[in-house]
């Protein structure tokens, strides 16, 4: 596995990091291996840790009233973690679980601020990560609060094509915001006379 040029293949996507940047990223970076199910961070606990997700998938949830909501989910080549925990020190209000055997670069905050204020490089990519994490999360409230269900998994299955052969139903209904049934109905539309 060469971390190298999956820093370059992220860089492409958020802000490129120097040669000097990704070395130092590496060294004060740990490969992690997580099994299917295995949860990392748990409600009220702290985050002491993002992942940048090599192979696998992850997502974040909340328990409401016992019943588990799919915030959202991250593939490979994208970052998980419990953003107001990593970022704020604050207890998270989330729960992060890979859903897929993943292989993932570790990392602390620490690592964050390190890198941030060594390279302005990873500062810029830090910058574009968060922005497009919280850009993603105001696209959601939006469809959630406008779209009609249809439309919402007509927009996740445009961004995410195979998201059903990887995340179970379930999942998917939660973040949506409907029910398993309705997920059914829109996925097998019954033809009506």
């Amino acid at each position: 596995m060469e971390i190298e040029k999956i820093l370059h293949e992220i860089g492409k996507t958020y802000s490129p990091l120097c040669n000097e940047c990704q070395q130092d990223f590496i060294r004060n970076s740990n490969i992690g291996n997580f099994k299917k199910g295995d949860v990392v961070v748990r409600e009220g606990q702290h985050s002491k840790k993002a992942y940048l997700i090599i192979e696998g998938c992850a997502r974040a949830y909340y328990l409401k009233d016992g019943k588990d909501i799919s915030d959202w989910f991250t593939f490979e080549n994208q970052f998980m973690a419990s953003v107001v925990s990593f970022f704020s020190n604050q207890p998270s209000p989330h729960y992060v679980e890979f859903v897929e055997d993943s292989t993932v670069l570790e990392f602390t905050k620490e690592t964050v601020d390190l890198l941030s204020n060594n390279f302005h490089d990873f500062e810029r990519f830090i910058s574009k990560v968060v922005t497009e994490t919280m850009l993603g999360l105001c696209e959601r409230l939006h469809t959630i609060q406008f779209a009609k269900a249809e439309e919402r998994y007509q927009n996740l299955i445009s961004i995410y094509p195979d998201i059903t052969q990887r995340i179970p139903l379930t999942h998917i209904a939660s973040y949506l915001g409907i029910t398993l049934e309705t997920l059914s109905r829109i996925r097998n539309p019954k033809v009506r006379i």
